[in-house]
Formats: structure tokens, C-alpha cells, sequence
């Protein structure tokens, strides 16, 4: 019987378990949550500087191979971790194990065709009426994921009570198990006016950071040491703009936007999200935002190329910026010194614009 398994990235597990369920007639095997033993297993396995992704979702099929799954999925795209899937392939196979690999990204490009014969091969009995009803479902369940998650992220800091997450967790968990699109809209609105009835004690003038950076990174919080929680703790209104529903949806539209927004710094696209983030930051500044904390894997050239224009536009705006780079050997320690230092300057900053707004 055939055993399909996926890269984990946040909470997108629910919408890939939903998709494959409904599509394919094979056996889902999910792989267990990032953990250290994921990372040491990923470096052990990959060339010393390829980037971090490689590395987590490499170290993520080996644990999810020795439970049996024969049949490898690869989403990924936009930068050089689109051509990686022959190196990790090759990898795999040469530690002895088994499988199928099946890549719907190639050099960057998705096409829709191609996507279908790869699921014919899974299930020959797939029918494209199906393929397209379930990909609708799945779709809307990304912007509704990420709709909530844009909520949390800007009042997680400021609940009374400890509600969000757990609500946000029942909500996904209702998923997965949703009978068409219908009840998956009925579900949402049903959770997203739990979320609202949360009691927020949120002030006015709150301190507010800009997340912006390589995407995964962003997006899978074991990649970024659960730096927006981190954040939270510290009463901080957060704003982040890659997500899935971007990435899927909005990307092409919103990229040349952000690529004309910052046409003084750059011409051209540098790749991957880089010149999304430069489009960001500029955005970031213009509304004042307290602070941006740009982060990436380790030995990410797109967002290299970026931080040197990052750092330019943030000068000129006077907005404070700090950047992370996250690889297998990052000390926790230490990124959470560098933010807590992060925080204490901009709070005296944003005190002391108090101070001086009232003289």
C-alpha cells in the first residue's frame, strides 16, 4: 500500500492532511513535529552550507521514512531549494531507504498539468472534477487559517486570558474533518467570532514589530525559535506577510507591487522573497512601525543580497532594525539576549517620544 508523507511548515499540516485525504487513496503518514533530533539528523545528511530548509525538511523525511512512508511529496520553490529535490533524493536513497519522490515545484515553476498525472500516478482513479473541488476546499481553508492567524498575531500579546492558540488549535483540529466547503465557511465563522469574544486589553500607542524575512523561516516557528511567542510575551503587536495564502494567491500581484513601491533601492526581482521584503520594509517604516526583525536561514544568498538595502531604508526612516540568522548550531540563548535588548531600546525610544510629544 502506498504511503505518502510532506514537509511540515506551521500549522499547514491540516490543509495537506485535508487535500491528500480526499484525493488520494493511499496511507497519510504525517511526520512528528521539528525537533532537535530532526535538525541533527537533516545536518548530519546535508552538504555543510546548503541552506537550513534543506536541512529541517530532509531531516523531516528521514524520520517520516522510518515509519513506513514510500512515497516522498516536495512543495518547494522560488530559490535554489527548487532544485534541491535530485540532491535530497539522492541522499535518501544512498542511506538505503525505498521510495517514490514527487516534486509539484520544478526550477521555480508550478504547472498544473504536470501536478495532475504526478496524483494520477498515486491514484489512477483521480478525476479532475475531484482534484479541482478539493483544491477549491483547500485553498479557502489557507485563507482562513491564515485570516485567524493574522488576528492572533496582533492581539496574542495583549489577551487576559490564555484562549487564542487553544481556540485556534479546536478550529483546525474541525478541519480536517469538514464535509465540503459549506460547513468549512460555517466552521470558520463560528471560530473567528470565538476569537473576537476574546477579551483584548490592548493600548492605543502599543509597541508594534514588523516580521519580514525568508519565507521559511518565517513561516515554521521551530525554524525561528517560536520568536513571535517570544515577542508576545513582551506586550508587542506583531505584523507578518508571508504566509501560504500569500505565497499561493497574492504572491505575483503584491510581489511587482512591493518591487515598485522600492524601485529607488532595486530594478529587478533577486529571487525568493528578497525583494518582498525590501517592498516590506519600506512599508514598515512609512507606517512607523516601533521596530522590523528581518530573519533567515543560514547561507540564504536571496535575503543576504536584501539586508544591505534593509539596513539602507531603515536609516533614512530611522526606524530600528535587527537581523537573525538561524542555522542547526543558533543558540537559543543568544537570539533571545539579542531580542530582549532589541526590546528594552525600542521601548526607551517609544518612551521617550512620549516624553518629548508632551513638551
Amino acid at each position: 500500500m502506498n504511503k505518502i508523507t510532506f514537509p511540515l511548515v506551521g500549522n499547514y499540516r491540516t490543509p495537506i492532511i485535508y487535500l491528500f485525504k480526499h484525493i488520494l487513496e493511499c496511507e497519510i503518514v504525517e511526520p512528528p513535529p521539528i525537533t532537535k533530533k530532526t535538525i541533527e539528523l537533516g545536518n548530519a545528511n546535508s552538504p555543510e552550507f546548503v541552506c537550513t530548509p534543506f536541512k529541517y525538511t530532509l531531516g523531516t523525511y528521514i524520520e517520516a521514512l522510518e515509519k513506513g512512508a514510500n512515497i516522498v511529496v516536495q512543495f518547494g520553490g522560488g530559490c535554489r531549494y527548487g532544485y534541491y529535490f535530485e540532491l535530497q533524493e539522492q541522499i535518501l536513497k544512498d542511506l538505503g531507504y525505498e521510495f517514490k519522490y514527487v516534486n509539484f515545484v520544478t526550477k521555480g515553476v508550478t504547472n498544473l498539468k504536470e501536478i495532475y498525472l504526478k496524483l494520477k500516478e498515486i491514484n489512477p482513479k483521480l478525476k479532475v472534477d475531484k482534484l479541482i473541488y478539493y483544491s477549491f476546499i483547500t485553498f479557502k481553508m489557507l485563507k482562513y487559517m491564515d485570516r485567524c492567524d493574522d488576528y492572533i498575531r496582533q492581539n496574542i500579546g495583549f489577551e487576559e486570558k490564555k484562549e487564542l492558540e487553544n481556540i485556534n488549535k479546536e478550529m483546525l483540529n474541525k478541519f480536517l474533518n469538514v464535509k465540503g466547503y459549506l460547513d468549512l465557511r460555517r466552521t470558520y465563522k463560528k471560530y473567528y467570532k470565538k476569537l473576537k469574544k476574546v477579551k483584548i486589553n490592548k493600548p492605543k500607542n502599543c509597541l508594534k514589530i514588523g516580521i519580514i524575512g525568508e519565507l521559511y523561516t518565517v513561516m515554521e516557528p521551530f525554524a525561528n525559535y517560536y520568536l513571535e511567542r517570544e515577542l508576545a510575551s513582551y506586550n508587542i503587536e506583531i505584523k507578518r506577510f508571508t504566509n501560504a495564502h500569500y505565497l499561493l494567491i497574492e504572491k505575483r500581484k503584491k510581489g511587482l507591487k512591493y518591487l515598485k513601491s522600492a524601485k529607488k533601492y532595486i530594478k529587478y526581482k533577486m529571487g525568493a522573497d528578497s525583494h518582498d521584503n525590501i517592498g516590506r520594509c519600506k512599508y514598515l517604516c512609512k507606517k512607523k512601525y516601533d521596530g522590523i526583525i528581518h530573519i533567515k536561514s543560514s547561507f540564504c544568498t536571496p535575503e543576504i543580497g536584501s539586508m544591505a538595502i534593509i539596513n539602507k531604508i531603515c536609516k533614512e526612516y530611522d526606524i530600528p532594525v535587527i537581523f537573525f540568522s538561524f542555522d542547526a548550531n543558533t543558540s537559543e540563548v543568544g537570539i533571545k539576549t539579542r531580542l530582549e535588548a532589541f526590546y528594552d531600546m525600542i521601548e526607551m525610544r517609544k518612551k521617550n517620544e512620549k516624553l518629548l510629544s508632551r513638551h
